[in-house]
């Protein structure tokens, strides 16, 4: 099976900017879940958001401490967290 250049994790490395360090994980804050540089407002709000068809505009527009940044920071966290393998079991 050949893979397409863009989805060699090398190939993303080279060619991606990391905004990952603008994701936090606190413990007293949102149970825990992960957060936008501190802020009670959660990735999965912002990824909410999107995919109920917002635009990134109008997330900022909203949001007025968020920079176009954070919404990237969520995409690329969602990408890092479907990253993962599978693992099948047998039955015995």
């Amino acid at each position: 099976m050949e893979l397409h250049k863009t989805s060699h994790p090398l190939y993303f490395r080279r060619m991606s900017k990391s905004y990952l360090d603008r994701i936090t994980i606190e413990l007293g804050k949102c149970g825990g879940r992960p957060c936008i540089r501190g802020y009670r407002l959660r990735v999965k709000d912002i990824l909410d958001l999107l995919a109920a068809g917002a635009t990134e505009t109008e997330i900022l527009q909203d949001y007025e401490f968020l920079m176009p940044e954070d919404i990237r920071a969520c995409y690329q966290y969602a990408s890092a967290q479907a990253n993962h393998s599978i693992l099948r079991l047998q039955p015995a």
